[in-house]
């Protein structure tokens, strides 16, 4: 059996050695998508210049988005789609030329589906900060070098406002429904407070509503483990050459959040105890099988992503905080008037459902009354990833109330 995860398709207890050779070779320094790469299904918007709420601007953003389904005459049938942390546009279809891995939300989407493409317009947009086509760390800036990290701190509410600049560029004025999970959540919980006007219905998946202590703390490590990796190079890493980037710091930093993707008894369950290979792990050489996991999905993502984007959109998680100089998040949540989903995932220990609760106490639209939905489900965080039959279940109401 496979499973999926952030963007990933995850093989079973033990790691196959076709699956090592597909990671021989060196990486390139960064796995961000570039402009000689190949397009694929994106598309681009650009939203000119854009300021952010540090102060700090850039001259010029460009959101790279992928749709699916036709947009009614009425524009009335729009669909926004966000991804969490390590996820990109590509939210259906298989792998192929400019996406390194299938869709991240195939069970979801798709004709049929819960969110149906054959009654929705669906448009997924990589976001502002990442490293699939929008405008990022790893994009160029005019002098001609990538902004590395002379990008500037990007809040969620600045990641929100860039997707409401974007939607007015491809004329949507109101999104029938605004739908993420996990960091996607926190912007889709942004919306409904920061454009109440614009947003019919919200689906606010496996998030907070704002970043703890506990979570900052483990998203401190994972940016230190990138940061002291020396070839990191304090963000100035782009010319060099294959196998000489920071991998292994991002590779850490991935190896580091997987563990808080998952719950306990998954990986005690999937694992246990079990080698690798015949060779012993107990001061023989050999590894857990667990220990090759996680390894396995450390190396893969560095061959995909981008370690000051990975840097940037941590940071964005961490000034998560809908009650952020509006009163407190009872007094935010009360300026939505969405219709409202809240779904959370009893063995999420990333955000866990106490965060859920709050939210669906106070979305005045919350279909379910004060409390949120929650689904039983070994996974843990990754679980609205995972759990089709059940997410399917609860995003159908959604749209159909």
């Amino acid at each position: 059996m496979e499973w999926q995860t952030s963007a990933d398709t995850v093989p079973s207890s033990f790691i196959t050695d076709a699956q090592v050779r597909s990671l021989l070779g060196k990486p390139a320094a960064s796995g961000a998508w570039r402009e000689s790469d190949p397009v694929g299904n994106r598309q681009f918007a650009g939203i000119g210049a854009f300021e952010f709420e540090s102060g700090e601007s850039l001259p010029h953003v460009r959101i790279a988005y992928e749709t699916w389904g036709e947009l009614s005459p009425a524009r009335d049938n729009a669909i926004l789609v966000l991804h969490a942390l390590t996820g990109d546009s590509h939210v259906m279809g298989a792998p192929g030329p400019g996406h390194s891995t299938s869709g991240w939300w195939n069970g979801m989407v798709g004709p049929g589906k819960a969110i149906d493409t054959d009654t929705w317009f669906v448009v997924a947009p990589n976001m502002l900060g990442g490293c699939q086509g929008s405008t990022g760390p790893a994009s160029l800036a005019p002098d001609g070098y990538e902004w590395g990290p002379r990008f500037p701190f990007t809040t969620i509410r600045d990641q929100v406002a860039a997707q409401a600049a974007f939607s007015d560029v491809i004329g949507i004025e109101r999104w029938a429904a605004v739908i993420g999970g996990s960091m996607g959540g926190m912007q889709s919980l942004e919306w409904a407070v920061s454009y109440p006007e614009r947003v019919e219905r919200v689906a606010v998946i496996a998030a907070p509503p704002d970043s703890t202590a506990d979570q900052i703390a483990l998203n401190s490590v994972q940016i230190e483990a990138i940061r002291t990796d020396p070839l990191f190079r304090s963000g100035h890493y782009y010319e060099a050459k294959a196998g000489d980037g920071p991998h292994r710091g991002l590779a850490l930093a991935r190896r580091m959040a997987l563990l808080n993707y998952r719950s306990p008894s998954e990986l005690n369950d999937r694992f246990q105890r079990s080698w690798q290979s015949e060779i012993s792990p107990l001061g023989e050489g050999g590894r857990f099988a667990v220990e090759s996991y996680l390894d396995f999905h450390g190396n893969k993502f560095s061959r995909r992503f981008d370690a000051n984007s990975y840097v940037t959109l941590v940071e964005a998680m961490n000034s998560h905080d809908i009650g952020r100089d509006r009163g407190g998040v009872d007094a935010a949540l009360a300026r939505a008037t969405a219709r409202a989903l809240v779904l959370g995932i009893d063995s999420d220990r990333l955000f866990p459902v106490e965060g859920q609760v709050v939210i669906a106490a106070h979305l005045p639209g919350n279909i379910d009354g004060t409390a949120p939905v929650v689904i039983e489900s070994s996974f843990g965080h990754d679980g609205f990833l995972i759990e089709d039959v059940i997410v399917s279940r609860e995003v159908r109401r959604l749209l159909s109330n």
